[in-house]
This record gives structure tokens, C-alpha cells and sequence, in this order.
């Protein structure tokens, strides 16, 4: 079946499921509405919609490796997983404050939202709110928020609309990705093992083993 399909596509076609299947392995996720680099707008990703009209195609191509595709067109999100839990990246502890801390910004404000799935915040909010929860009592170096977001960036978890990480001003955009990567169930264990780390761990293990990226 799927040799069948393939056959029926195009050149350009072929070139770009090659394209969009490279970019799930590098990326996990895919998002339907995204930034544009040049605009800074809100744009329709060509890419999530070529993997949406050939679902089935993919699923068929992934699955002989071990790996699944979730897609979810309620929240216009596409996740790649391995069913034998390989090729995880292990995020540090700053990157995972980070993670935690924005999936409860994006908590906060989701009841808000009408036809958007994307969040706006900004570094300074983030910062705020980490300092209220008591994961941090001064604001991260910028060299921990530069690699820390470019990580979560890096897997289209959140996006910059402006500015530089290091600066209090720039406005994040919050993916609908993060409820795929911090589920409502991780929340509560979550909030408890970064409680822990923070209370009565060692804050300079810049390599703990707190979450993980397919």
C-alpha cells in the first residue's frame, strides 16, 4: 500500500514529504499555525498541511522504524513519538523550569482563548513567574535563558516574536505543543519533583534528568 501511494506522487512531492519527514525527526513537533521569520505574523505552516493530506502515507513510512504520528487538528498539532521511548532529549533543570512554568502560563490563560491556540507572554513575565512559584530568587543568566528557550524553540514548543531571549520585553509565543510535551497528568508530578530539587537539591546539577523531548 504505501509503495502504491508513493508512486503516485510527484516529483515536488516527493521532495517535500523527504523535507517534512527530516523536519519531524528533528523537531518532534509540527504546528499548524506558526510565525513567519520575515512578517513576524501568524501563518498557515504549508508544511503541517502537506502531512495532513498525506497522513496516512507518513503513519505507514514511520511506523516500520518505531515510530507514531498524533495529530490533532482541534489544536493543530502534530507529535512524533517512538514507541520504544528512544532518541529522548534529556532537558537540564533550567531548561525544565522553563518547560513547567510556561505549560502553566499556557494553563492560565487557555480558557481565554477562542480560535487561537497560541499564547503570547513575554521573557519578564516567565521570569515573574518563576520567582512567585520559588524556582528562582534572582532572574536566570542570560547565557541559561538563551539555551534554555532556544531548546524549547528548537522544538517548536514556543517561538520569538521580537527581541533576544535575555531581554524582559520579548514577547514568546506559546505553542499548543506544550500540552503534548507536559500533559495535565505530568503537571502535579512535575510541580512535585522540581519542589523537591529546588528545596533540598543541589542547584548547580545543570544536568538532572527532569524531562525529556522524543
Amino acid at each position: 500500500m504505501w509503495a502504491s501511494e508513493w508512486e503516485q506522487l510527484s516529483d515536488k512531492d516527493r521532495e517535500q514529504f523527504v523535507r517534512v519527514s527530516n523536519l519531524l525527526w528533528q523537531k518532534t513537533f509540527l504546528v499548524r499555525e506558526e510565525v513567519d521569520s520575515r512578517t513576524r505574523n501568524m501563518v498557515i505552516n504549508r508544511d503541517y498541511r502537506f502531512l495532513e493530506r498525506h497522513l496516512r502515507l507518513f503513519a505507514d513510512y514511520f511506523r516500520v522504524s518505531g515510530w507514531e504520528i498524533q495529530l490533532d487538528n482541534h489544536f493543530g498539532v502534530a507529535a512524533l513519538y517512538n514507541r520504544f521511548a528512544y532518541n529522548h532529549r534529556r532537558l537540564d533543570k533550567q531548561s525544565t523550569y522553563f518547560l513547567y512554568v510556561l505549560r502553566l502560563i499556557y494553563e492560565e490563560q487557555l480558557e481565554k482563548l477562542s480560535l487561537r491556540k497560541e499564547v503570547f507572554t513575554t521573557v519578564g513575565q516567565l521570569v515573574e513567574k518563576m520567582f512567585h512559584l520559588g524556582l528562582a530568587d534572582r532572574k536566570p543568566a542570560e547565557k541559561h535563558l538563551r539555551e534554555g528557550l532556544g531548546t524549547l524553540r528548537a522544538y517548536n514548543i514556543i517561538a520569538r516574536a521580537d527581541g533576544s531571549f535575555g531581554h524582559p520585553e520579548t514577547r514568546l509565543i506559546i505553542y499548543p505543543s506544550i500540552l503534548f510535551l507536559v500533559t495535565n497528568e505530568k503537571i502535579s508530578d512535575l510541580y512535585g519533583m522540581l519542589g523537591r530539587d529546588f528545596a533540598g537539591g543541589d542547584d548547580n546539577d545543570e544536568d538532572a534528568d527532569e524531562d525529556a523531548i522524543d
